[in-house]
């Protein structure tokens, strides 16, 4: 076994427990997680977008991924009467639209290019949007409470989530590197395959029939095999999304600050998109 895969298994043996007792703990414990790697994802994607401190951009892109994460996650902490979807969606679109305007309005006075200009203005919509409308649907998967219209907790949901990442990305990547001959995205990510792709959904569907018999009980197997292929699929493709902003940039890696995995932005891809497909689809059917 190589120094890399120890190093990087140790991690994961040390920090996915703690991940899962942070969910169970939910409230402060779990924003205060959810917080933590959004900003410091911010952070890697400035720093890898060549935005200085003394920059502007680099302040207001940073507040305001903090303030919508901080807005759109306080659905799950306060009672309103707007449903979490309703909160999410109106409070996260209306603080978007502020920061488009805002952000415009101050690199439009840079002394860059016009071309220069407008490239940071959409890449900075796109990491705002990124790390501050995605991360806050963990959060509030993991608020979830087994009572009307919900019957189960939001700690099982972030369990089955995570499992469904960690099972799924092993059984692609080992699947991939045995049998894989087919490119998935090749110029996005050489090594992944079809094959491991859809390794990837039967780990996923495997999670799922364990969790039908341990936590989810009393919900339909139907809905958590359709959450463990959808989020598999999202997932997976949410890893080539990230790619697809590293290659854009020449990276490897967005940062080194966990050891064996690279960066928050490396090891949480998947989560960005799964999470959000798990928390419409949930909302979907218990609301509606």
């Amino acid at each position: 076994m190589s120094r890399n895969l120890l190093v990087r298994t140790a991690v994961a043996a040390i920090f996915g427990p703690l991940i899962i007792w942070i969910g169970y703990r939910a409230g402060w414990w779990l924003f205060g997680m959810v917080f933590l790697f959004a900003t410091l994802g911010m952070l890697e994607f400035l720093w890898a977008e060549r935005f200085r401190l003394s920059e502007a951009a680099f302040w207001l892109a940073l507040v305001a991924q903090v303030a919508v994460l901080t807005v759109t996650s306080a659905a799950g902490y306060y009672q309103t009467r707007l449903t979490p979807v309703e909160w999410y969606a109106s409070a996260g679109g209306l603080m978007m639209v502020a920061f488009f305007i805002i952000s415009g309005m101050v690199l439009v006075t840079g002394g860059e290019s016009a071309r220069e200009m407008f490239w940071k203005h959409a890449r900075l919509l796109w990491g705002v949007a990124y790390l501050g409308l995605l991360y806050p649907t963990v959060y509030l998967l993991g608020e979830l409470e087994p009572s009307a219209p919900y019957i189960f907790l939001g700690g099982d949901c972030l369990l089955f989530l995570f499992g469904i990442l960690w099972v799924g990305d092993t059984a692609a990547m080992g699947v991939g590197k045995w049998i894989g001959r087919h490119k998935l995205a090749p110029a996005v990510s050489p090594g992944k395959t079809i094959e491991g792709f859809l390794a990837g959904i039967a780990g996923a569907l495997l999670v799922g029939l364990l969790m039908i018999f341990w936590r989810f009980q009393s919900l339909d197997w139907l809905h958590v095999l359709a959450l463990a292929f959808g989020c598999s699929i999202f997932g997976q493709l949410g890893d080539l999304v990230e790619s697809m902003w590293k290659r854009s940039l020449g990276l490897k890696d967005s940062s080194a600050i966990i050891p064996g995995h690279g960066g928050v932005l490396d090891r949480f891809d998947s989560l960005l998109f799964a999470a959000p497909f798990m928390f419409w689809y949930l909302n979907f059917v218990f609301l509606t």
